[in-house]
């Protein structure tokens, strides 16, 4: 028997078990893009073009994850909105010069109002720097293959008619986030990876009802 999460339902979506926030069972479907995008053409433009799509390269692997990271109790708009502030300030998120931060580097950035200025998930995207490189030096994609081994390197596509069989997370983003934190990795929680998960193309969780679904079946990894 598996126990949900405090404050979270527990049921089955096409055989995988998982997990939501009540509050979201109560949302409708779209007939068209995917509701939780809004109208905010930022957040269009990223459910359009990256949501969704198969991300197979390693240092983007880290930029989405440390991104991730910094969503930690806030929403991704929020984040989306300070994407190019946050690669100015990290350094295109070249985990070689992000290691080198110094304690001056973390003042600088605390400073930054163009960034989310949390000293622990800033000093987390450091430590995530490290933790990077330490599994790249198995060689080129192995950040890559030790993320998509969660879902034995293939995308999963759960096929979802309606806006409430969203998950929050599943047993799978609980298995990677513990791997992921015994490899060193912070701000990885089993809901953030989930999260993350969804957008680099793991899961494909576009509605049936939305074009961009298709459009990533076709990229999926198979």
């Amino acid at each position: 028997m598996i126990s949900a999460p405090s404050g979270k339902i527990i049921t089955r979506v096409r055989g995988r078990v998982c997990f939501y926030y009540s509050a979201r069972m109560a949302t409708k479907s779209s007939a068209e893009r995917c509701a939780w995008c809004g109208s905010d053409p930022i957040y269009v433009a990223y459910h359009d073009t990256e949501w969704g799509v198969p991300e197979l390269d390693d240092r983007a692997l880290f930029e989405k994850l440390v991104l991730d990271g910094f969503q930690a109790g806030l929403s991704w708009i929020t984040v989306l909105k300070k994407r190019d502030a946050f690669r100015k300030a990290f350094k295109g998120f070249e985990p070689e010069k992000i290691v080198r931060f110094t304690e001056k580097d973390v003042a600088k950035l605390l400073e930054n109002a163009g960034i989310i200025r949390s000293r622990l998930k800033i000093e987390g995207a450091i430590k995530n720097a490290r933790a990077w490189l330490t599994v790249m030096e198995q060689g080129e994609g192995a950040f890559r293959d030790f993320l998509w081994s969660a879902v034995d390197h293939r995308t999963i596509d759960m096929k979802l008619a309606r806006t409430e069989d969203l998950c929050t997370l599943s047993l799978g983003s609980v298995a990677l986030a513990k791997c992921l934190k015994k490899r060193g990795f912070t701000f990885c929680g089993p809901v953030i990876v989930y999260a993350f998960m969804q957008a680099t193309g793991m899961y494909n969780e576009h509605l049936l009802s939305c074009p961009r679904h298709n459009a990533c079946a076709k990229l999926a990894r198979k």
